[in-house]
């Protein structure tokens, strides 16, 4: 047997509607090779199906799998603190040490959501216990596409996500996506907004996009008048 290696990646980053998800793939090294045999790649390029069905072969050659779930509410109370991609990226460096710590893998490749992947790294590092923080780090922009492990991880965080939208979709009906740019979810929180007094707790209220839609709603009454 190889070293244990982990990939992690996330998903749901910059929807305004539901949880960022964070996975982290544990595997022996030795079994990589067999992800690039099933196809494995970053999930943005496969199709929802596909995603699927490659998640319940990752799981079976997976050592461990681990997960972490930032609320709505969780995003909004750092993001509202100002320098939102800072606040936002040390939230989630917090949160992807947190998987690495459960998975304890010997080397560990990242997907940078900082600018730096550098001071990425050094984030996550410095929220590591003290028996972690000699661990082969590496952090890089777009490792789901370099890394089949990382590419793993971006799969199943991505099939998590899924699985909560369509969760919460049960809930509230269909909202689409949940990313600014899908008019389903855009249609959905206009709507909304015109019976209630406030969005409900799926939406990240810290995004601007809020308040683009509470002044199209008051220009709207306004022309009424």
């Amino acid at each position: 047997m190889g070293r244990s290696i982990a990939g992690v990646d996330d998903a749901g980053r910059g929807p305004i509607i539901g949880p960022l998800v964070i996975a982290g793939v544990l595997m022996d090294e030795d079994s990589v090779p067999a992800l690039v045999s099933l196809g494995v790649r970053d999930s943005k390029l496969l199709t929802p199906e596909s995603r699927s069905a490659l998640a319940e072969k990752i799981k079976r050659l997976a050592m461990k799998i681990s997960y972490e779930e930032l609320t709505p509410s969780e995003i909004d109370e750092v993001v509202m603190k100002g320098k939102k991609l800072q606040k936002l990226n040390l939230l989630e460096a917090k949160s992807m040490a947190k998987v690495i710590a459960d998975l304890e893998p010997a080397a560990v490749w990242v997907d940078a959501s900082d600018v730096k992947p550098e001071r990425y790294a050094r984030q996550i590092l410095d929220e590591l216990p003290a028996s972690l923080k000699r661990t082969v780090l590496i952090s890089e922009h777009k490792a789901d596409r370099t890394y089949p492990i990382v590419s793993a991880a971006s799969i199943m965080a991505k099939v998590r996500r899924d699985g909560a939208i369509s969760k919460l979709h049960g809930e509230y009906g269909d909202f689409g996506s949940g990313y600014v740019t899908d008019p389903l979810t855009i249609k959905f929180l206009k709507e909304w907004r015109k019976i209630h007094a406030s969005y409900p707790p799926i939406v990240r209220k810290s995004w601007k996009t809020l308040k683009e839609i509470e002044l199209d709603l008051v220009q709207s009454r306004l022309s009424e008048e």
